[in-house]
């Protein structure tokens, strides 16, 4: 008898760690299609500025769109823009892709050129363009003709702001950098230490000449604050990403700013996940889906066995992004690691895609 009774309770044991474990499978399985087919996505700030082969089959699978955001930067030449790249891609892939055209401040002190960048964005708007991004440039980079820094709350640029409220255009506004842009780059496990050693050209702390972070800060606030109107969605969470008090504080204020996230979940990981997850709760309604992903090849320059390992990487990195909304798995983002975030499934939805949707009236 005691031995039957051994055998018996050994037998539920068994069977208990098979359901466990089948139990436990079920439920990845159940993930991996709630990831892929339940959850619609818009990336809404991407540059893919060359078409592939793989996008119809890959983007089904992750069941998302993208907005192919253009970047004006001045160079010896002129202005070098992408436009015309991301056209072309949004053309051969109507169904995945929205576009969104750029302003510089470049040429500012010339009397024309208000109403020169309304002709262009008039023509680019007509084209397709759902929204306008203006880029660090401001602030940061480009002077105008006295050698002064041009900041986004310029009067110059306010004829082009009311041309947009006009129009119901959004702007996408990448105004400053993180905070790290001005410290010292002596922690290799700062999650921007990679870009900074990459590009010290942006590395404020060894160029005194650029403005302070709360000098570019300040002047995107009040620009925020003169534009009620207009609908500004914050890159990168606004240049704020190192502390969502911080972030939270301008959304408080400013009824008509937005925040994406592309390229800064490093940061996000980097500070306590259950006060990140109170934000992303808070402020479900006005934080978009952003990754920065994107390309600079033409795929007739790139061997099949390249596109592949491109294809895998891209999956890799939309699967760790949404293993850090989606679950409460450790996750390791630019040298940062923490346990995710679990957002509800509502939240999903609407960082995911609705807000995009509401933002940019899709």
């Amino acid at each position: 008898m005691k031995q039957l009774l051994l055998f018996l309770i050994g037998l539920t044991l068994l069977s208990g760690c098979r359901f466990g474990s089948e139990e436990k499978s079920a439920a990845k399985v159940a993930e991996d299609t709630f990831q892929q087919g339940t959850i619609q996505k818009i990336d809404v700030h991407a540059h893919y500025q060359y078409a592939r082969d793989y996008f119809p089959d890959f983007f089904k699978k992750w069941n998302m769109q993208a907005m192919l955001v253009d970047v004006a930067k001045a160079d010896s030449t002129g202005i070098d823009r992408s436009w015309d790249a991301y056209v072309e891609n949004s053309k051969s892939n109507p169904e995945l892709f929205w576009l969104c055209s750029s302003l510089i401040g470049v040429g500012i002190h010339d009397p024309n050129f208000a109403r020169d960048n309304i002709e262009r964005l008039q023509r680019e708007i007509d084209s397709g363009a759902k929204m306008v991004k203006v880029w660090k440039n401001f602030g940061l980079v480009t002077k105008d003709n006295s050698g002064k820094f041009i900041q986004i709350d310029d009067p110059r640029l306010q004829p082009i702001w009311d041309f947009l409220k006009k129009n119901g255009i959004p702007v996408m506004a990448h105004i400053g950098e993180p905070v790290q842009a001005w410290r010292p780059l002596d922690d290799p496990n700062n999650p921007h230490y990679g870009y900074y050693t990459e590009h010290p050209e942006y590395h404020a702390y060894k160029l005194p000449e650029i403005p302070s972070y709360e000098t570019i800060i300040a002047a995107r606030d009040r620009w925020i604050a003169k534009n009620p109107n207009l609908k500004i969605l914050c890159a990168h969470f606004g240049s704020m990403s190192h502390d969502v008090d911080m972030i939270a504080e301008r959304l408080d204020k400013f009824p008509n700013m937005y925040v994406e996230s592309a390229a800064r979940f490093g940061d996000m990981v980097g500070q306590d996940s259950k006060k990140v997850k109170a934000f992303f709760e808070k402020y479900q309604d006005r934080i978009l889906f952003g990754t920065d992903f994107g390309n600079d090849t033409p795929q007739k320059d790139m061997s099949a066995t390249a596109i592949e390992q491109e294809k895998e990487e891209l999956d890799a990195s939309y699967r760790t992004l949404w293993k850090y909304l989606s679950t409460t798995d450790s996750v390791a983002i630019r040298g940062q690691q923490n346990v995710g975030l679990k957002l509800p499934e509502s939240v999903l939805k609407k960082v995911y895609y609705q807000n995009a949707v509401n933002f940019l009236e899709l």
